[in-house]
């Protein structure tokens, strides 16, 4: 029966796009996060303060989050298809810049900006997959092009080693540029729009939309979750160098195993959300970040502390997957306009992440306050959760009861 179910979602939508958006997603998101690992290394050529560290990290993530409402506007107006091939295009401007142009602190932070056009994939790549498959598979759709996330492990595994086998870190930016031009090619022969093209959003719209509670709310969910994610992903690497004197390379090497656990336990907290229900999922694993940043806080030895950070990424990736189980529930009609704003929400919380390791490190000489915070931020998430599930018990439960609008895993949630 399984096999029969797998054949049939093959068969409903457009492969080639399917895997046109997961490599263009990929790639993207490899690029976007490359100054993490390599802001170790960046600094023996310009001295940084721990917040201006911080900053230089946290930049790609702003440049991403703003720049994924421009992405989702272009992709409703001139199709995913499109929409990717510019994405790409303007991707290979600062990694050019930084390759051969680059010679001041001040051109690298413009450069970090202007990474978070990789960033900004999402909001093209998600649709191109998407508009090609029915209802019932859409989730897993969706699911196989943003697999592209663990383009994060290539930067944090990779980028060092090639800066110090090539004498310097400008040279990564060089090899970066292939990877992304043989995905342009590739996308640009297989990938397809979809002929179900919604019709573009209107601006009044969005506005609909930002007034209600419940987008807000889901942004601050996102925020934590994804920005908890992408935040620690280019933050870890100097933290790793900085409080257990680790090399560019392990420190990185560190870091990595963190972001694995991040991206693979995604698709895990969307699965286990549809089975308990993505209220109760989140409850879980909100607390377990909480706990685990908390302990992380204490800084113990190097490998207690991998371990500690291994389990709370992988909570906060899991709880990406649970947040997106709940939006297309809440807004079933609205939910490319609420996906974007989620999600640009998301990569903001990811840029203030480091700013808030960073200058509290410069400002007290220590990474516990900062992590302290992180934790605290966590249990208010899980405060948020209990408060608007009661909320939600009155108006989403009542709707599925009249009008059937909610999925059974959520009613039984809300029944117990």
């Amino acid at each position: 029966m399984e096999m029969k179910e797998g054949t049939t979602f093959w068969k409903s939508g457009h492969k080639p796009s399917l895997f046109s958006a997961f490599f263009y997603f990929d790639i993207s998101f490899m690029i976007w996060v490359l100054l993490g690992p390599l802001s170790v290394i960046m600094m023996e050529d310009y001295p940084m303060t721990a917040s201006q560290k911080a900053n230089l990290v946290a930049l790609p993530v702003l440049g991403g989050s703003v720049l994924r409402l421009v992405l989702g506007f272009l992709t409703d107006y001139i199709g995913p298809k499109r929409t990717g091939q510019l994405g790409m295009l303007l991707t290979m401007v600062p990694l050019i810049w930084g390759w051969r142009f680059v010679d001041s602190l001040g051109e690298l932070h413009v450069i970090a900006l202007l990474l978070g056009i990789a960033g900004a994939s999402f909001s093209a790549a998600l649709p191109l997959a998407s508009r090609w498959y029915p209802p019932q598979y859409q989730g897993l759709a969706m699911g196989i092009a943003g697999a592209g996330n663990s383009g994060t492990v290539l930067s944090t595994l990779f980028a060092n080693r090639l800066a110090q086998h090539f004498g310097g870190w400008e040279a990564v930016f060089g090899i970066a540029l292939i990877p992304i031009v043989i995905v342009f090619i590739f996308f640009s022969i297989f990938a397809k729009d979809s002929p179900n093209q919604p019709a573009p959003k209107k601006l009044s719209e969005y506005g609909s939309v930002l007034k209600q509670k419940d987008t807000w709310l889901f942004c601050w969910l996102y925020c934590v979750t994804f920005g908890g994610f992408v935040g620690l992903t280019n933050y870890l690497t100097i933290f790793f160098h900085t409080q257990y004197n680790l090399s560019a390379v392990h420190a990185a090497d560190f870091t990595t195993i963190c972001v694995i656990a991040g991206s693979l336990f995604r698709p895990v907290g969307g699965y286990l959300s549809d089975r308990i229900g993505g209220v109760r999922m989140l409850l879980i694993l909100y607390t377990g970040a909480a706990i685990m940043l908390a302990c992380v806080s204490s800084l113990p030895p190097l490998y207690v502390i991998s371990i500690l950070l291994f389990a709370g990424m992988m909570c906060l990736g899991a709880g990406n997957g649970s947040v997106f189980q709940l939006v297309p529930q809440r807004f079933r009609d609205e939910i490319g306009i609420v996906t974007g704003i989620v999600g640009a929400a998301g990569g903001f919380g990811g840029y203030l992440l480091p700013l808030v390791l960073g200058g509290l490190y410069e400002s007290t000489g220590s990474y516990t306050p900062g992590f302290l915070i992180l934790s605290g931020v966590a249990v208010a998430s899980v405060l948020v959760v209990l408060a608007a599930k009661g909320q939600w018990k009155k108006t989403w439960f009542a709707a599925s009861s009249a009008k059937k609008l909610i999925a059974d895993p959520v009613n039984a949630e809300f029944k117990s």
